[in-house]
């Protein structure tokens, strides 16, 4: 990103993203109520069953590590062609490049707020990768965000793996 976009320039890009991250981003508003953010004991997966395959969970963590994925989607395993779960955001980040893909993430923790992704970016085999991808702050005490709930909608999913190596 050449510049940090202002609060009013992400919610137009929630706007005009597709109607699944419109409605999670509703959903993370709802369920943290008075709050700046939810909390994940919050976040109910019976709740948004119809996204789970697409969320990706990330832990902010205090070492040069700074963001580990956690939880990833069957979906986002798929398309990704690997399981990136245990390792850190520069290990395994999947997008444009590392600098930008951490920007999102550090955006959304320095900011306590939403942050969304909008531009097509190649994937590791050189397909073009078109989705909206929507970066969500979790806090257990209101005030630091200890982890990210991700959530993408690919235009053209594409999976990188068999769904049947998912269950090995």
């Amino acid at each position: 990103m050449a510049e940090t976009p202002t609060q009013d320039e992400i919610t137009a890009r929630i706007a005009a993203c597709h109607e699944s991250i419109r409605a999670l981003h509703d959903y993370w508003r709802r369920k943290a109520g008075q709050r700046s953010m939810p909390c994940r004991a919050d976040i109910d997966p019976a709740e948004i069953k119809p996204f789970l395959s697409s969320i990706i969970l990330v832990d902010v963590v205090p070492d040069a590590r700074r963001f580990v994925y956690r939880l990833t989607g069957t979906s986002e395993v798929a398309e990704r062609g690997y399981d990136p779960t245990g390792k850190s955001i520069v290990e395994a980040h999947y997008g444009g490049s590392v600098e930008e893909t951490m920007f999102f993430y550090q955006y959304t923790v320095d900011h306590r707020a939403p942050c969304c992704s909008r531009d097509p970016f190649p994937g590791p085999d050189g397909r073009i990768e078109t989705e909206d991808i929507i970066y969500l702050p979790l806090s257990e005490d209101d005030d630091r965000v200890n982890m990210v709930l991700v959530y993408t909608h690919n235009y053209a999913f594409r999976p990188r793996t068999e769904a049947t190596s998912l269950l090995r």
